[in-house]
């Protein structure tokens, strides 16, 4: 029986990387600077997944459309982009799966709503096995994700159609952009979710952690 799906595409925070302990460093620090109390990582990780916007919201109740964010954003963002990787891990089982695409040739990629600048310098200090055969950032395309271009922009590079290809992520978004985009849909419960419940997003396969992954008989 031939596998329904030729290529993978995974969300890169929280679901290729747990990147949550350097994302809530850069808040903290903003907070300890403004004689604040450091939030624990318990309470910051489930908004890791919405970048400065989730984490701003957390850490200063402030939201997009108050006047104090985009001060606070671009803070967060000198903050994060100074130390992007010095806790920041492959998920557990992570590099397994990428190496076992990579023995059976099977492409695959990595689509994120992270601005490329900080996407290209966190992928520079990671330990990928191989490297993706396309990385897609949240302003690569018009739109990010939930809109479906950015999956259907890995997918032309690739040279997979988009219905033969499978995305992974961690966010009710991803799932969102995975179904606008006619792609396979996995919830990769292992990452950071927010406060959301991943059976109610509507995947096709949830994962418990990566290898998961192998056993589906998707690839």
């Amino acid at each position: 029986m031939t596998p329904p799906f030729q290529a993978i595409l995974f969300d890169l925070d929280g679901t290729l990387a747990d990147t949550a302990p350097d994302l809530a460093a850069a808040l903290n620090r903003m907070r300890l600077e403004r004689g604040m109390e450091a939030l624990p990582l318990a309470l910051l990780r489930p908004m890791a997944s919405h970048g400065a916007r989730g984490l701003i919201q957390v850490g200063f109740e402030l939201g997009p459309d108050h006047a104090g964010y985009l001060p606070l954003r671009d803070e967060f963002l000198r903050n994060y982009a100074q130390d992007i990787c010095v806790h920041t891990r492959l998920f557990p089982g992570v590099e397994r799966v990428l190496r076992q695409l990579a023995d059976q040739a099977i492409p695959w990629g990595i689509v994120t709503n992270k601005v490329a600048t900080l996407t290209h310098q966190l992928l520079a200090c990671m330990p990928l096995p191989f490297p993706p055969g396309c990385v897609v950032s949240g302003d690569t395309t018009a739109k990010p994700k939930p809109a479906p271009d950015p999956l259907l922009h890995a997918s032309a590079v690739l040279g997979v159609p988009a219905q033969r290809c499978l995305y992974v992520g961690d966010d009710l978004r991803d799932m969102q952009a995975a179904h606008a985009a006619g792609m396979g849909a996995v919830a990769a419960a292992y990452g950071y979710c927010g406060h959301q419940e991943p059976r109610h997003w509507g995947a096709q396969f949830i994962l418990d952690e990566p290898t998961q992954l192998l056993q589906l008989g998707l690839i």
